[in-house]
């Protein structure tokens, strides 16, 4: 009888993700946020909110962005704060304005700030304000008076594009017939197409083998199994 050969124990190492706008992949899905992020300063306001899912791209563009612009990059709303109160502050990107851990009376002073220094802010967030989010009335009120640049769930051939840029950034070279196999039955998120590649890396070093069309099977089938 034929063993199996002997798994490994692959190290959590981490990814170098590509984040320039070569690696930026515009299709219908997010065609209409890319293209209003990238009519700065043509903005229909000083503010723009730019609100997708986990995992839709968000950061990227948000990246682009900021380096086309020579936007500041502040970690928080305090930080960002700070930039914004002088005149002659930059652009500002504000990543994740709605995290848990985020200073909501520091954010509402920022986009005050911003208004009156006649700045301008990028604000990315997971969905647009909700009755959870934000807590502080008055900064609720400002942000769902804020231009949306949406970011939508992808479509076939953003999926087919993501799914290779996440597989290449991780070194991980699958034949085409294995990627179109993989991008016909994934789950349509970009949180979960990272989340296949990041299973299809650990198998892969695990078996010590190629992402081949049966690898890639049994993966597909444990991610199925986890969402029953």
């Amino acid at each position: 009888m034929a063993r199996e050969a002997p798994r490994q124990f692959p190290l959590d190492l981490p990814v170098d993700a590509r984040f320039g706008a070569e690696d930026y992949f515009v299709a219908d899905a997010n065609r209409s946020a890319h293209g209003l992020v990238m009519r700065w300063p043509d903005w229909p306001d000083r503010i723009v909110l730019l609100a997708g899912p986990e995992g839709s791209g968000k950061s990227h563009l948000g990246a682009i962005w900021a380096e086309r612009v020579g936007a500041a990059t502040p970690g928080g709303a305090r930080e960002a704060l700070d930039h914004a109160q002088s005149p002659e502050a930059p652009p500002i990107l504000l990543d994740g304005c709605d995290r848990d851990s985020a200073d909501e009376t520091a954010l509402f002073h920022l986009l005050n700030a911003v208004r009156e220094h006649r700045g301008h802010l990028l604000l990315t967030a997971r969905d647009t304000p909700t009755l959870l989010w934000p807590k502080l009335p008055d900064l609720a009120s400002r942000m769902r008076a804020l231009p949306v640049a949406r970011l939508e769930p992808p479509d076939d051939a953003t999926a087919r594009a993501v799914l290779v840029k996440l597989l290449d950034d991780r070194q991980l070279r699958v034949e085409a017939d294995v990627v179109e196999f993989l991008a016909r039955r994934c789950e349509r998120s970009l949180g979960a197409i990272r989340e296949l590649v990041e299973e299809l890396d650990r198998e892969s070093l695990a078996r010590g083998r190629a992402v081949g069309r049966g690898l890639a099977a049994d993966v597909l089938a444990r991610i199925w199994d986890r969402g029953d």
